[in-house]
C-alpha cells in the first residue's frame, strides 16, 4: 500500500482511540504522531489528516446526530448561518476537524525534518 493510503487509515484509528479517552483536540497529536513517523510529501502533507479527519467527524457526527433524528443538529443549524440543514453543520463541523488535523501534520513534517537535522550535524 502506498503511504498516503497507510498514514490516511492510521490516522482514522489514531484519532478515534484517542477521542475515546481525550477531549478533541486529541485528533491534532494523531495527525502529528502519524506526520512524524510516516513521512508523506508536498500536499500530501496536509490534504490526507485533513481528509482523514473531515471523514471521521463526519461520519462520527452523522451517527451521534441520526440517533435522536437530527433534532439538536437542525437546532443548532438553525443558530448558525448555514441555511438550517444539518448536513452542512455536520461537513462545517468536518473541515474545522481537518485542518486542525492538517496543520498538525505539517508541524510534525517540520518538526521530523528538524529533528532529523539535528540528528545529522
Amino acid at each position: 500500500m502506498s503511504k498516503n493510503i497507510i498514514n490516511f487509515i492510521i490516522t482514522i484509528v489514531l484519532a478515534y482511540v484517542l477521542s475515546l479517552f481525550l477531549p478533541w483536540w486529541s485528533i491534532m497529536t494523531a495527525s502529528l504522531a502519524t506526520a512524524l513517523f510516516i513521512p508523506l510529501r508536498k500536499v500530501a502533507v496536509f490534504l490526507v489528516p485533513f481528509l482523514a479527519i473531515l471523514l471521521l467527524w463526519f461520519v462520527l457526527s452523522y451517527f451521534l446526530s441520526s440517533g435522536n433524528d437530527f433534532i439538536l443538529a437542525k437546532r443548532i443549524a438553525i443558530l448558525l448561518p448555514i441555511g438550517g440543514n444539518p448536513y452542512v453543520l455536520m461537513l462545517v463541523t468536518g473541515i474545522i476537524g481537518g485542518l486542525a488535523a492538517g496543520i498538525a501534520a505539517v508541524f510534525g513534517k517540520q518538526l521530523s525534518i528538524a529533528l532529523k537535522a539535528r540528528i545529522q550535524a
